[in-house]
C-alpha cells in the first residue's frame, strides 16, 4: 500500500460521526441482528425440539443430544469456505454487494427448517436435510460477520472507531437476544404438545422473513469510501488475497485466531449451552426460567459490547481488554460456582446480569481484527482466520463441554465448574492478547 493511500484512510477516519455514519451502523446493526437471529434459533431449540424430533427414540437421549449439538457445529464447520469465498470478492468487487449476498443466502435455508418435515414422517433424511440447511446457513454468516465488521470499521472515524464497532456487534449479537425473546413468547403461548406438533415451526418462518427484510434494508447502504479509493485508483489486490493473508500475515491471523477461541467458547457455552442444557439440563429449572435467564444474559451481553466498544476508544486496547477478559475470567467462575437447583430466581437473574454484560468482552475481537491487516486485504484476511478458527473450536467446544460437565470425567465432584473454567481459560488467553503490539496498533506500514 502506498503513502498516499494511508494518509487517505487516516483522513477519512479524522472526522465525527456524521448524519450518515448513523444511519449506515444502524442499518447495518439491525441488518445483523436479523440475520444472526435465523442462525442462532437453531441452537435454542436443540435441546427441546431438535433432539426428539429429528432423531429415533431408540437412541439414548445423551446420544440424541450429542449429534442434536453436532448438527449445531456443522453449521460453523463450513463458515470458512462460504467466508473465504465471499471475502475473496469483497476484496475485489465490493464490500456491500457480499455484504447484501450473505443475509439473502441465510434467509432461504432458514424457512425450510421453520416447513422440515421431522424423523417421524421421512425418517433418516429429516436430520440429513437439516444438516445441510444449517450448512447453507453456515456459508452465509461466514460472509456477514467479517463483512459487516470491515464495512463499518470502514465507513467510522478513528476516535469513534471502538464505539461503532462494538455497537455493531451488539446489534448482531442481540439477534441472540431476539431469539430468546421469540422463544418465551412461544412457550407462553402454546402448551409443550403443541409446540412439539407445530408451533416450533413458528421462529424458522418468521426467520425466513427477517432475512428479506434485511436484504431490503442494505439497499440502502452505500459502498465504503475506503474501497471505493482503491477502486479509483486501481490499488485493489491483484493476487487472490487470501493467499497474500497466508504468506504475509500469518501473526495477524493467529491473533484473530486465539481471540475467536474466546469469543466462541464465551457465546456457545456461556450464552447458547448454558440456559438449556446446564440450567435447564444440570439444574433442572423450568424452561420459562431457563429461557428469560438465557434473555438476560443475551440483552447485557448487548450492553457490554457497546461499553467496552466505548472503553477502548477511552483507555485503549490493553486496558479495555484486561477489565473486558479479566472481568469475564472472574464472574465467569463465580457465576457458575453460585448455580444449583435451589438458587433464588430473582438472584440468578442477576448473576445473569453480570455475567452477560462482561461476555461482551467479544467486541474485542472485530476491534482487533480489521485493524490487524491492510486494507487492500483486509476482508479476506478477517474472514479467513476468524472462520476458519470459529470452524475449528466450535466443532471441539459442545463436545469438550458436555465432557466437562460430566461428574464421571476428568473434573469428577468439580464438573459443576466445567463451564467457568473452560470460559475463563479462553478470557485469560483474551487477556494477554491485549499487551501485544498488533492487537493494540494495528497493522503499520514498513518502509523498505
Amino acid at each position: 500500500m502506498s503513502k498516499s493511500e494511508i494518509i487517505t484512510e487516516e483522513q477519512s477516519c479524522s472526522r465525527h460521526l456524521t448524519k450518515n455514519d448513523i444511519k449506515t451502523l444502524s442499518l447495518s446493526s439491525l441488518g445483523g441482528t436479523l440475520e444472526f437471529y435465523d442462525f442462532v434459533i437453531y441452537a435454542l431449540y436443540v435441546d427441546q425440539i431438535v433432539a426428539p424430533l429429528f432423531f429415533p427414540n431408540s437412541l439414548s437421549d445423551f446420544t440424541r443430544q450429542l449429534f442434536a449439538w453436532g448438527i449445531f457445529a456443522a453449521g460453523y464447520l463450513v463458515r470458512p469456505v462460504g467466508g473465504i469465498i465471499m471475502a475473496h470478492f469483497g476484496d475485489k468487487v465490493g464490500r456491500k454487494r457480499m455484504f447484501t449476498l450473505s443475509v439473502a443466502l441465510m434467509a432461504l435455508p432458514t424457512f425450510i427448517i421453520g416447513i422440515l418435515p421431522t424423523y417421524e414422517t421421512i425418517g433418516m433424511l429429516a436430520p440429513i436435510l437439516l444438516l445441510v440447511m444449517r450448512m447453507l446457513q453456515g456459508a452465509a454468516i461466514g460472509g456477514e460477520m467479517p463483512g459487516a465488521w470491515v464495512f463499518i470499521a470502514e465507513h467510522t472515524p478513528k476516535k469513534r472507531y471502538g464505539f461503532a464497532v462494538g455497537t455493531l456487534t451488539s446489534g448482531i449479537t442481540g439477534g441472540i437476544l431476539l431469539g430468546f425473546l421469540i422463544t418465551i413468547i412461544i412457550d407462553k403461548f402454546f402448551t409443550k404438545t403443541d409446540i412439539l406438533d407445530y408451533a416450533w415451526r413458528i421462529p424458522f418462518i418468521i426467520g425466513g422473513i427477517f432475512g428479506i427484510i434485511s436484504v431490503y434494508l442494505r439497499r440502502f447502504l452505500s459502498e465504503t469510501p475506503i474501497f471505493r479509493e482503491l477502486a479509483s485508483r486501481k490499488a485493489l489486490e491483484k493476487n487472490i488475497p487470501v493467499i497474500t493473508v497466508i504468506k504475509n500475515h500469518k501473526f495477524a491471523c493467529l491473533l484473530v485466531a486465539i481471540l475467536t477461541w474466546s469469543l466462541s467458547t464465551t457465546i456457545m457455552v456461556g450464552v447458547l449451552i448454558t440456559p438449556g442444557r446446564i440450567l435447564g439440563g444440570l439444574y433442572e429449572l423450568p424452561s420459562i426460567d431457563c429461557r428469560i435467564a438465557g434473555c438476560i444474559v443475551a440483552l447485557t451481553l448487548t450492553l457490554g459490547c457497546i461499553l467496552f466498544g466505548w472503553l477502548e476508544d477511552k483507555i485503549g486496547t490493553t486496558f479495555n481488554m484486561l477489565i473486558a477478559w479479566g472481568g469475564l475470567a472472574i464472574v465467569s467462575l463465580y457465576f457458575y460456582a453460585t448455580l444449583s437447583k435451589d438458587i433464588s430466581i430473582d438472584l440468578l437473574y442477576i448473576h445473569c446480569a453480570i455475567f452477560g454484560l462482561f461476555t461482551g468482552a467479544i467486541a474485542t475481537l472485530p476491534i482487533v481484527g480489521t485493524r490487524a491487516f491492510p486494507p487492500k486485504i483486509r476482508y479476506s484476511g478477517l474472514s479467513f482466520s476468524y472462520n476458519l478458527a470459529y470452524a475449528i473450536f466450535s466443532a471441539i467446544t459442545p463436545t469438550l463441554t458436555l465432557y466437562l460437565l460430566n461428574p464421571a470425567h476428568v473434573l469428577g465432584e468439580n464438573a459443576y465448574l466445567g463451564a467457568g473454567i473452560y470460559i475463563s481459560f479462553v478470557a485469560i488467553l483474551g487477556v494477554m492478547v491485549g499487551f501485544i503490539p498488533l492487537a493494540k496498533q494495528g497493522w503499520q506500514e514498513t518502509t523498505k
